[in-house]
């Protein structure tokens, strides 16, 4: 329960004084030892805190995925093993394993979907970071386009979507080797595009920084870019652009 609800729980009756208290003792954060676990970020933000679960024990990811659920929120976690996922199932029994993107999600209050992203790759290679933007702007709320294969070189397999691609709010171009899939598209659309270089490409890719410079140096106007690999990253801000387009009256 977040402060509103507490609040509101007391002045229905429903819940005591005494019981608030001891609700309010969880916020802003519960601290569990090993992490503190943020139950305001939602208040503060408009999404729960999420998971990282690289470098995390299994036992860890589940129990703070387990007091997420508690508090009200919705479990988002990312870069997971299926030992993670293993072990927040056993505590969490309806969460969802996304093999591709590796994120474990579970919707106690399903979003209300929303507005509009497309999700683009330049090959397949790069599916499991698209997938991990795309997971992420649908748990923020979004309805979500995924294209993807559509690199520069077939560049008529991307002539073929631009018109799907341009009825998108937001569009996030995911791409490795030269990383030259961003400044196409956006030279071609009138939405913000949010550049995702990844880390599939030969030696001299430099695992993703080849990419990442060329996105950061295109000369198409409309470009943000996000760190390598960074899938969450993307599929969150454009969750928040197309909420925040939607909000000022957007489809």
């Amino acid at each position: 329960m977040d402060v509103k609800s507490i609040l509101e729980a007391v002045k229905n009756g429903t819940l005591s004084p005494a019981q608030a208290e001891e609700k309010l003792k969880t916020l802003p954060y519960d601290n569990m030892g090993f992490a503190r676990v943020d139950n305001h970020r939602k208040l503060r933000t408009g999404f729960a805190e999420v998971i990282f679960c690289q470098g995390k024990t299994p036992e860890q990811a589940a129990a703070i995925a387990a007091d997420l659920a508690k508090n009200g929120s919705n479990v988002l976690a990312t870069r997971t093993a299926k030992e993670h996922f293993d072990a927040i199932k056993r505590l969490l029994p309806s969460a969802v394993y996304n093999t591709a993107a590796r994120t474990v999600s579970l919707e106690q209050s399903p979003p209300q979907k929303i507005g509009s992203v497309a999700v683009c790759t330049a090959g397949t290679a790069d599916i499991p970071v698209a997938e991990e933007a795309a997971v992420t702007a649908e748990a923020f709320g979004c309805e979500v386009t995924r294209i993807f294969d559509v690199g520069v070189a077939g560049i008529h397999r991307l002539f073929d979507k631009i018109e799907l691609i341009r009825q998108a709010n937001v569009v996030v171009a995911v791409a490795g080797m030269e990383g030259a899939l961003a400044s196409v598209i956006g030279g071609l659309v009138e939405r913000p595009v949010i550049a995702v270089p990844t880390s599939i490409g030969y030696g001299s890719s430099f695992g993703g920084l080849s990419a990442l410079l060329t996105m950061l140096n295109s000369c198409s106007a409309g470009i943000g870019v996000v760190n390598i690999d960074n899938g969450f990253g993307a599929g969150y801000l454009a969750g928040q652009i197309n909420r925040l387009l939607f909000d000022k009256g957007g489809k």
